[in-house]
């Protein structure tokens, strides 16, 4: 009865060596590749990155415009000092 429980436990045994290469393969694959959902928010990320640089730039261009509007109105509006 012994001899039996030595035998299943070295096929047990055999078993986990003969998956661990494949396992490890298949951590790595994981690590090395991005999944549609990983992707799909890694892209949304980038847009949203993006459209906040966007509306950065857009006040900071509105602000200089009127900034620029603001200094020729009081170019045209102040007097002439002699």
């Amino acid at each position: 009865m012994l001899g039996g429980c030595v035998a299943t436990a070295l096929v047990g045994a055999a078993v986990v060596v003969a998956k661990a290469p494949f396992q490890v393969g298949g951590a790595v694959i994981d690590a090395t590749t991005t999944s549609q959902a990983e992707a799909d928010r890694n892209r949304g990320k980038a847009i949203r990155k993006q459209e906040e640089a966007d509306a950065k730039a857009a006040r900071q261009t509105e602000k200089a415009r009127r900034k620029a509007e603001k200094a020729a109105d009081e170019e045209v509006t102040a007097p002439e000092r002699f």
